[in-house]
């Protein structure tokens, strides 16, 4: 279990051997994900966290206003950067070397998109970002970065998708498919394509480079989660409704499933069940052979697939 409290975001590291998990319960754990056993524990969060990301050293934000660094190897807290309203999104660029987040539109101040560079200790010991975004307009839920490092994707509030340079902070580019909130972005093995997962029931596959929308994959409740295979043509999605729409009366079977769906056909040809609510996050394992989600019942569950998957030929 290991988490009391619904379960945020999931995240394998590069070679896919760690699982790291964080949740509403301020709580860091990262797992064997061959195994599912627990191999230690992050703590120091005084507030839900929101996101993790791994590189060599660990990246995590929270609801208490803070990014921590942590050595992962060893568990000890290499740096911790001060914000005025909880953080939201985070990640290592490819290189490891510059980390971004963004903070949430809350307690009158707005939405705002950072960069540190970690090669400079001064940004860290300054808590000064080399850039940093305002976003006015509408805040941004779910960001990863793009190819090579030179602009971040961030999904938005009202379904906007932006392209904001890493050296400049501008918007490169714009589109806006979906007509409700983005509540997760995930690019595929070789960045060259972002999915989105939205409340308006679809999740949809974009160029990440173009921003050009590729394909649809519609269901009939809000996605919260949408992850790329990295060896098939296959995404699996998580959803459900949100936590506080969760009623009693409607745990009607299927409800809480993890689906998947052809990248090409854009039909959908498995369910696996499991959860006892909404599952928040999904990720495909880097070898593509087993997939994990992490749900709003508090439970990372670990999905290995078997011989058939791999055989299965879709017949569009």
């Amino acid at each position: 279990m290991g988490h009391e409290r619904s379960i945020t975001q999931i995240k394998y590291n590069r070679e896919g051997d760690l699982l790291f998990s964080v949740a509403k319960d301020t709580v860091v754990n990262v797992w064997y994900s061959v195994n599912g056993e627990r191999l230690g524990t992050y703590n120091g969060h005084t507030g839900a966290v929101w996101c993790v990301d791994v590189d060599c050293i660990l990246d995590v934000l929270s609801a208490d206003n803070t990014c921590r660094l942590w050595d992962c190897q060893t568990g000890k807290q290499l740096a911790q950067l001060k914000t005025s309203s909880a953080v939201r999104t985070c990640g290592f660029d490819f290189s490891g070397n510059i980390i971004m987040f963004s903070t949430d539109k809350q307690m009158g101040y707005q939405c705002f998109l950072n960069y540190f560079d970690l090669r400079d200790p001064q940004q860290i010991e300054d808590n000064q970002p080399y850039v940093s975004v305002p976003c006015s307009e509408s805040k941004i839920t779910s960001a990863v970065w793009g190819p090579l490092g030179e602009f971040v994707i961030a999904g938005h509030e009202n379904g906007e998708i932006n392209q904001f340079s890493a050296k400049s902070g501008e918007v490169l580019k714009k589109v806006k498919e979906h007509t409700k909130q983005i509540n997760d972005i995930q690019t595929s093995v070789d960045l060259t394509m972002v999915i989105t997962a939205s409340k308006d029931n679809t999740a949809k596959l974009f160029d990440s480079t173009s921003l050009d929308h590729i394909k649809t994959f519609k269901t009939e409740r809000p996605v919260n989660s949408a992850a790329i295979s990295p060896i098939m043509d296959h995404v699996v999605m998580g959803g459900g409704q949100e936590a506080m729409e969760v009623t009693t009366t409607s745990t009607r079977i299927g409800k809480f499933e993890a689906r998947f769906f052809h990248a090409a056909y854009e039909e959908e040809f498995g369910r696996v069940k499991g959860h006892f609510g909404p599952i928040n996050c999904v990720a495909f394992h880097p070898d593509g052979k087993s997939y994990s989600s992490g749900g709003e019942d508090g439970y990372v569950r670990i999905h290995y697939f078997d011989p058939q998957y791999f055989e299965f030929e879709f017949e569009g």
